[in-house]
């Protein structure tokens, strides 16, 4: 039954989404046009829950104690990463989170830190200079 539950709001939520993209606008030459991401996304999202709502599996054993605890907090490192994207810029705000996130997987802190600080300058190169999606490399406070 949970499975249906969790199908049905992730299919309305990807409904959502995909009716919200067709209102985006950009200003520059983009052929497949602003909406076409997030249809590419939200699109499979729906079909995908539709088919969790049509065949669920089996009843899930959920998460309790240590390991829910270890989920909520993987939630609020992710809030807490969109809510420093924009003070920290993106490089120091993806470093932390990726090494927060490593350490609530259990990995040793030399390699969470050394994992962080390797995978986000390679992101922001990607995405600001490969794809060319302007990322703030440095935060606003240093505006």
């Amino acid at each position: 039954m949970s499975d249906r539950v969790a199908g049905l709001i992730l299919f309305v939520i990807s409904g959502v989404y995909v009716w919200l993209a067709g209102g985006y606008t950009a200003g520059f030459g983009d052929p497949l046009g602003p909406a076409a991401f997030p249809r590419i996304i939200g699109v499979p999202a729906m079909a995908l829950s539709a088919l969790l709502v049509i065949w669920p599996g089996p009843e899930p054993e959920w998460a309790r104690g240590g390991r829910l605890l270890r989920q909520g907090a993987a939630l609020a490192v992710l809030l807490g990463y969109a809510l420093l994207l924009e003070p920290l810029g993106f490089v120091l705000s993806t470093l932390l989170a990726i090494a927060a996130l490593a350490l609530l997987m259990r990995a040793p802190p030399r390699a969470a830190l050394l994992s962080g600080a390797a995978v986000a300058p390679a992101l922001w190169l990607l995405f600001d200079r490969v794809l060319g999606l302007p990322l703030p490399l440095a935060g606003s406070w240093l505006s």
